[in-house]
């Protein structure tokens, strides 16, 4: 990596600011090593908020990690512990919420996808639990296909972020900054929670060469279908297909889908030239340093404030089951600043990335995704 590095940018931090909008339980998966529980001093109520990851565990820098943070302070503030659960496999799903359940937790947060089906059996069985569900409507299907609403079961409030919106912002800016006019994505698995951030990152390239009048090409999602690794590991699999991609001259790339973003680390520093990765979910600047030469924006997913907002109404018996969306207006999206690479971007993308996203709020600038109203 080191003459990538090396020829990698290191301008003033800044940017964009203004778009970005325990008890350790052993069930079928693992705890997390660190000790994670409310504050050291007297509980101030008999409120148990519990949590259960996916497979990629509260440390991936990433969606899980962002909700188990959300938790937690919500629990520090209401001055109750947490009680949390990581899963290894998708196998551990139900047995982990039958653990939380016989634990006592009266409201479970089941982070992503994956825990759908798992989650709605759950609280069909325990009509008296709480839950909230990460990145799935819970609606008639366990993809997160169809949004309708109305949770298929009235004790879940699902917490569901149109991300289009935001990876629009990034795929403008994306195919502003290329220099080989090529920029790429692939995604873990073809599910909407992974995919609408494709299609919104390659709807900002089509829009920005309408405007103008450029023919920056997208590879790895033409609309429909697109490049996927088969799953959310960190391996050999996420390092050959981001390969492929910067084969085809892409310089920009967007990994979708928890750790799979660091086989394009490897597969960047293994290319010898200058190629920029675009984080999802967190601020990868922020929460992997390992990004840092590299990483151009981030597309936000602000799960940490809506999962602690949640929370929050929980712990005090005044959850909303209505379903959350996060948008641009509602700052429940967005993107990072630019970091390191603020002096390399374009004097006007900045000014332009306000009215674009001025124009998706207000409508002006359609933006479609199986979330949008």
């Amino acid at each position: 990596m080191e003459a990538t590095v090396n020829n990698l940018r290191k301008a003033v931090v800044g940017g964009i600011a203004a778009l970005a909008a325990s008890t350790a339980l052993t069930a079928c998966g693992d705890a997390p090593d660190d000790e994670k529980s409310g504050d050291s001093g007297e509980k101030t109520s008999d409120f148990l908020p519990c949590i259960v990851s996916d497979a990629g565990g509260f440390d991936d820098k990433s969606f899980n990690q962002l909700s188990y943070e959300g938790v937690k302070q919500a629990a520090d503030e209401l001055g109750v512990e947490v009680t949390e659960v990581e899963s290894n496999n998708d196998n551990d799903y139900a047995p982990n919420l039958e653990s939380l359940v016989s634990e006592g937790c009266d409201t479970i947060v089941t982070v992503g996808f994956n825990l759908a089906a798992a989650t709605k059996e759950s609280a069909a069985a325990n009509p008296d639990v709480e839950y909230i569900l990460i990145d799935d409507a819970a609606d008639g299907g366990d993809d997160g296909q169809t949004f309708d609403g109305k949770p298929d079961q009235p004790n879940i409030k699902p917490l569901l972020y149109n991300t289009a919106e935001a990876a629009f912002l990034a795929g403008y800016a994306a195919a502003d900054f290329s220099e080989t006019d090529v920029v790429g994505t692939y995604g873990g698995m073809n599910f909407p929670t992974v995919s609408i951030f494709m299609d919104g990152f390659k709807q900002g390239v089509d829009y920005y060469n309408e405007q103008k009048s450029t023919d920056v090409k997208v590879v790895g999602w033409d609309g429909t279908d697109g490049v996927f690794t088969g799953g959310f590991e960190a391996n050999n699999v996420a390092t050959q297909t981001a390969t492929r991609l910067l084969d085809q001259d892409v310089d920009v790339i967007l990994p979708v889908g928890g750790p799979i973003y660091q086989g394009a680390l490897t597969a960047i520093a293994d290319a010898g030239r200058d190629v920029a990765l675009i984080g999802v979910d967190a601020d990868f600047f922020e929460t992997d340093p390992n990004t840092q030469e590299v990483v151009l924006t981030s597309i936000l997913k602000n799960m940490k404030v809506s999962t602690y907002e949640a929370i929050m109404q929980a712990g005090e018996g005044e959850l909303d089951f209505t379903p959350y969306v996060g948008t641009l207006e509602n700052d429940g999206v967005g993107i990072a600043p630019f970091h390191n690479f603020e002096g390399e971007v374009s004097d006007t993308v900045v000014t332009e990335l306000e009215e674009i996203k001025a124009g998706i709020i207000d409508g002006s600038i359609p933006v479609t995704s199986y979330l949008q109203p």
